[in-house]
């Protein structure tokens, strides 16, 4: 039995983090676990659970500012900002479903650590990029803060975006504090049926280069949107603008008469718009057929059309594009050995880009990477940031990288 350690506070934490370094006993951090499955598998030792820290800390809507614990759900969060007509900006997935987990079970500390952002991250940014400041025990078991509540606050080395997307190996995160945005007065979706993949890429790099503020572009082929009642029949090509009522309703005109030579165009209003993006952001089409590998790419979106014809040549799959293409979620058919890490991987190189396994088994996370190899200099860089946070290994230890 893995003995699993609940502490109820940040000084629990420190002194659970000293007491793992005295016996050279490695920790495996989680929050509420719906994303322990993604990652390599751990490599033993007890569970940090920082479920019990929970609660928002302090909240001003007036500043934008928010802190809460680690554990405190996304869901709890979220509606306490929906009160007051806010959100956050980076649009956080709930992969629940995609890693067979339960929805609705993700904690705004794990959310950070792997730096999970939505459709709005070609407007807003990454989770990084709204992280202000912290308060973590480093696998040395020193408490330390950083950053603060303001942007002009975070100076010299911005240790929050080192955390972010580290997936609790550097450190553990006990209390975080984000800068939240207004919500949308209005959400339209337009919709253009029946594009190749190559016509939507173009449709969707234009209308992101375009003046008008677009907060989502996605693609979703035949098979894939058939699944999603705003499929249809036929492939669906979806660009989202959100704002003031009367900006959202000249936005979407210009945009319409900008998509007319591409064929029919169709508006999605509000809840319709917001459903189909939401599907989206979860890969909710991905969330069955368990068997399935899924794959996440980020490449440049010129060449998405190019890569996933190199893999569907070679693989049983199915994709879907989010960020305006340069996203790109695969469904691969167990009948890859190795997951079709080979073509996936040889794909995103070629594209100029990188790839990501995000569900497999554990026993084929062990033996293939999940995350893209990195070259010699760069991971030299990890090990020397790794050191410097984690000398013995104790937080996460082969979470991200073997060894690591």
């Amino acid at each position: 039995m893995v003995p699993r350690l609940k502490p109820s506070a940040p000084d629990e934490v420190a002194e659970i983090v000293r007491a793992a370094l005295a016996e050279r006993r490695p920790l495996e951090v989680v929050g509420r676990g719906t994303k322990r499955a993604l990652g390599r598998a751990g490599e033993g030792g007890s569970v940090l659970d920082l479920s019990r820290l929970t609660g928002i800390e302090l909240y001003e809507p007036a500043e934008l500012v928010l802190s809460a614990g680690a554990g405190t759900l996304l869901g709890e969060i979220e509606a306490r900002l929906a009160a007051n007509g806010q959100q956050f900006a980076f649009e956080p997935p709930d992969y629940g479903r995609l890693l067979g987990a339960p929805s609705g079970g993700q904690t705004i500390g794990g959310t950070v650590a792997c730096n999970l952002s939505g459709p709005r991250r070609i407007k807003a940014g990454a989770a990084r990029d709204h992280f202000l400041g912290v308060k973590a025990v480093s696998g040395r078991g020193e408490a330390f803060k950083a950053g603060g509540r303001v942007v002009k606050n975070v100076t010299g080395y911005d240790i929050c975006k080192l955390l972010a997307g580290s997936y609790g190996t550097l450190a553990v995160m006990t209390s975080l504090t984000l800068r939240v945005s207004p919500a949308p007065e209005s959400t339209r979706a337009l919709l253009v049926r029946g594009l190749e993949d190559s016509a939507a890429v173009g449709l969707m790099i234009e209308a992101v280069k375009s003046p008008y503020e677009v907060s989502g572009a996605a693609h979703l082929p035949r098979a894939v949107a058939g699944r999603l009642e705003a499929g249809g029949a036929g492939a669906v090509t979806a660009v989202r603008i959100e704002g003031p009522e009367p900006s959202v309703r000249s936005r979407a005109d210009s945009l319409a008469r900008l998509f007319a030579p591409s064929g029919r165009i169709e508006v999605l209003e509000e809840g319709d718009a917001q459903a189909l993006f939401t599907a989206v952001r979860d890969v909710a089409p991905f969330t069955g057929g368990e068997g399935r590998f899924i794959w996440r790419l980020s490449i440049p979106p010129s060449v998405a059309p190019a890569v996933v014809r190199g893999i569907a040549a070679r693989l049983d799959c199915e994709y879907l594009l989010d960020w305006g293409g340069s996203l790109v979620w695969v469904a691969v058919t167990p009948e890859a050995e190795d997951g079709g890490a080979v073509v996936v991987r040889a794909a995103a190189r070629e594209g100029g880009g990188g790839a990501l396994l995000v569900r497999a088994p554990a026993a084929l996370r062990a033996r293939v990477p999940v995350f893209q190899p990195q070259p010699p200099a760069l991971a030299a860089l990890g090990r020397r940031v790794k050191d410097s946070f984690d000398p013995l290994g104790v937080l996460n230890p082969g979470r991200m990288y073997e060894g690591s």
